[in-house]
This record gives structure tokens, sequence and C-alpha cells, in this order.
């Protein structure tokens, strides 16, 4: 006899217990007078005989719809109780009960007792054990669709993080450098995938194709179009001198294949070593910040129409002198949206007056502190992907 039996035994006994005393009430409640000794031996002995056997026999009926199991249960309930009665009342009477009465008057006179007992014992125990075996039922099923679910999930994460390799490989994985000059990148995603994009291009031994993108909205749908984009950016640039002829010529192209409601901010300028220029378009972008000296300055001129919306936008260019010392930056929304516990933005002040401060530093070290800078002010919370270039005049 193990542990686990004399626990469930035990409990049993708790529960006899719980229904003579009910049953006692209810006599108290109705005028009804009873000895509550009796009461409580009938149930111990009722409630052990059918619980051991009802359990043992639970095959007959337990595998049964409802209400067949009950049908079946309640007829093999009649056959067992005139024989527990019998015996129940023979340990009574033999052992517990004076014997003022005949057997025979005794077993007649105290029938209704034992099989209100034995009616309320065993439908108790049939509900009880058909709850406990539905919702056990339940809790496995749940459980394998929790399972099933988190299998699913891993597979995502899988997918996902396949997916965030590759488009880290899209990429540039060492970023193009011409004399005089210094280009740096950093792109971080604020999920697996972003829809954030940044290239370098090489047009010639002393120029480079440099442009930044933000594909509206966030995760897979974004990340396909950011490396439509990218396709049709490398195989447009290299052919054209004109950063407003890329944006025009891109944006016809994503028009045709875009979806409905996606568009595309982007910014595309050209840096020619030899005359140390910076010839560019914005598309509906954020103007990037030159540093120069110690002042600070948007490049808000040729600012045109996000890309993918209307086909014939027409688009106009700006150029720039860079001198040595000079920063540029160019950035996403990523990076001036990022917010603190206030709700206070970064901002395009902050990206200024860090550069203006920081004039020292190369591109890479301008790159790494200010993306550190916008993590600690965000808590590194950032609600949408960050990407940040940075050119530097040596």
């Amino acid at each position: 006899m193990n542990l686990s039996f004399l626990s469930r035994l035990w409990r049993q006994q708790y529960i006899n217990f719980a229904l003579a005393s009910v049953l006692v009430a209810i006599f108290w409640a109705v005028g009804q007078r009873v000895n509550p000794l009796l009461v409580l031996v009938y149930t111990l002995c009722l409630g052990n005989l059918l619980s051991i056997t009802v359990t043992s026999m639970q095959s007959l009926y337990v595998a049964k719809p409802f209400p067949l199991d009950l049908l079946l249960f309640l007829s093999l309930l009649m056959l067992l109780t005139v024989p527990f009665y019998l015996l129940s009342t023979t340990a009574i009477w033999l052992f517990i009960l004076p014997q003022s009465q005949t057997f025979l008057e005794f077993l007649i006179s105290g029938w209704r007792l034992a099989f209100l007992v034995t009616f309320v014992f065993g439908s108790a125990s049939f509900f009880y054990r058909s709850t406990k075996r539905r919702l056990e039922g339940r809790n496995l099923e749940l459980q394998q669709s929790i399972d099933q679910g988190n299998a699913q999930l891993r597979l995502q994460d899988q997918e996902l993080q396949r997916a965030r390799e590759i488009q880290r490989s899209l990429l540039p994985r060492e970023i193009p450098q011409i004399p005089g000059f210094a280009v740096a990148g950093a792109w971080l995603p604020a999920s697996s995938v972003s829809g954030d994009y940044y290239d370098v291009l090489r047009l010639g031994d002393r120029r480079l194709g440099i442009c930044i993108a933000d594909v509206v909205g966030k995760g897979v749908s974004a990340a396909l179009l950011m490396a439509n984009v990218q396709a049709a950016v490398r195989a447009l640039a290299v052919d054209s001198d004109s950063p407003a002829g890329v944006c025009t010529r891109v944006n016809r192209l994503l028009h045709e294949n875009i979806a409905a409601g996606k568009f595309v901010t982007f910014f595309y300028g050209i840096l020619d070593g030899d005359r140390c220029t910076f010839q560019y378009c914005n598309a509906g972008h954020n103007c990037p910040i030159l540093v120069s000296g110690n002042s600070a300055s948007a490049l808000d001129k040729a600012s045109g129409m996000v890309l993918g919306i209307f086909p014939e936008a027409r688009y106009e260019e700006s150029t720039i002198e860079l001198n040595r010392g000079d920063r540029l930056l160019l950035f996403t929304d990523g990076i001036t949206e990022a917010a603190n516990a206030h709700g206070l933005e970064f901002e395009e002040s902050r990206i200024a007056d860090f550069a203006k401060a920081n004039t020292g530093l190369s591109a890479n070290d301008l790159i790494s502190q200010l993306m550190a800078e916008v993590a600690v002010f965000c808590n590194a919370d950032f609600n949408d992907d960050a990407t940040l270039l940075v050119i530097a005049v040596n």
C-alpha cells in the first residue's frame, strides 16, 4: 500500500465527513430528528464501499457520451445500493447500535437514510469525477495548443532570424571609401527585420553614391519593400550622374510594384572627392544635418514627394561644398523619434548639438557614440528602426 493510495483514502474520509455534516444539517433544517452518529457511520461505510467499487468499474460508463454515461452510472448505483446497504446495516447492528430493535425492524426503518446517502454520494461522486475528467481533458488540449503555438513561434523566430541575416547581407559589408573622406554607417532594427535601408555605392575612383531610406511600416512587408528599393537603386544609380534622376526613376519603378498605402522616404546624394562637393536630392526623408565649424544646418533644399505614390512626381537637386573637418549626418526617424520615459523625443536638435560638440571624432567614433547617446536617452527602447550615416571630411 503506497503513500498515494493512503493520501487518496484520507481525502475520501474528509469528503465522507463533509457529506454527513451536510445531510445532518438538511435533516435539522426540515425538522427531522436523526441520529448524527448513525448518519456519519452510514456515510463512512457506504461512501468507502461506493468509492472503491465505482472507481474500479468506471470503464463501463466513463467513455460514453452524456447522458448515456449518467444513465449507466445510475443503473450501476441502483444495483450496488441493496448489497451495500445490507453490509452497512449489518455492521452497524452488530458493532455500534444497541439492539433495541430486531434486525429486520432496523433494516426496514433505516433504508430511507441509507438510500439517500447512497444517491447523494453517488451523484456527487459522478459529477465530480466527470467534471474532473473534462477539465483534465480540456487542460490537455490547451497544453497541446500551447505547445503547438510555441513550436510555431519558434519556427517563426527562426525564419525571422534567417530573414534578418539575409537583410543584413544586403547592406554594405564594407563601406567604400575615397581619399579625403570617411563614411560610416549603423543599422539597428526595432524588431527582427527592418524597413530602414542605407547603401554606399562606388561610382568611380573619387565618387560615391550615398543613400538612406525608410519604408513606411514595420516587419516583413516593410523589409521586402526595402529589398526592392535597394535592388532598384543599385540598378539605376550606376548609370546616372543626377540624384534627381535616380529619385525619378526609382519612384516610377516603385509605383508600378508597391502595395496600396505604402511609400518610401528616400535621400540620395553623390559625394565628389575631386570637387569636394555633395550633390543631393531628398524624396520626403529627414533632412541631413551638416556640421561645419561651430554651426549646424539642415540640408532642407531639393525636397520632394516620397517615393511610390505619384508616378510623375518631379524632383530637384542641390549641391553643397564640403570643407575639412565637416561632418554630414544622415539618419532615419528612428533616431529623432526615440523617446525617453517622459515622452520627449531625441529630435534633430540633439543630433546637431552632439555632432557640434564632437567634431573631432572620426566617422566611426561619431557613429558609435551618437548611437550610444540615443540608446541612453530612450533606455534602449527604440520604437522604430534606427539608421545613421556619417560622412567625415578629413
